[in-house]
């Protein structure tokens, strides 16, 4: 598997190219073709396997991937010749992470102890989004030990309004009191 930081500098190399370029979106859609043309198990094995040469996996993804951009299909050629297509997914998504991060959105993992309806979805991002003052996506995630209430992780931003946790604060308020 290729490594975060990698994955991460090839995506905002092509976010700069997609930028200079004006075409985010295209970018974004075009890394999720490739990405569902490497979720064929046939064709990821047959890119990944050495004993293929070159010149017949970069016509293979030319083939599939049909009318695209030059650039597209350069990035598919690099990534094949550096043995990292099989990556594609993982620099998607950071690539995903650069672009919401230029147009000002926040991700959000949210864990309730019970699941929430898409309402108290809406509700929570919009909570989540006066505390940031950006627009925010909300994960959601169920854990039963919080015992109530939600935990919120936006970057390295931890929201803790957990049952669990308030308890825990009182227990230490309770024990430094008794001293």
């Amino acid at each position: 598997m290729i490594s975060t930081i990698s994955a991460r500098r090839y995506a905002q190399a092509i976010f700069e190219i997609a930028q200079a370029k004006n075409n985010l979106d295209e970018w974004k859609k075009e890394l999720r073709r490739i990405t569902e043309l490497m979720h064929d198990r046939q064709i990821a094995d047959l890119i990944d396997n050495p004993k293929v040469p070159f010149n017949l996996k970069a016509e293979l993804v030319k083939q599939k991937l049909g009318k695209t951009n030059d650039l597209v299909l350069n990035l598919c050629y690099l990534l094949i010749s550096k043995g990292k297509l099989k990556n594609i997914e993982q620099i998607s998504d950071e690539y995903d992470k650069v672009l919401d991060n230029f147009r000002g959105i926040k991700h959000a993992t949210v864990t309730t102890a019970v699941a929430v309806n898409d309402a108290e979805k809406q509700k929570i991002a919009g909570q989540l989004e006066k505390i940031t003052g950006k627009k925010v996506t909300v994960k959601l995630q169920v854990d039963s030990s919080i015992l109530g209430g939600m935990v919120a992780r936006i970057e390295d931003t931890l929201i803790d309004g957990s049952v669990r946790n308030k308890l825990d604060l009182l227990r230490k308020d309770l024990v430094e009191a008794t001293k």
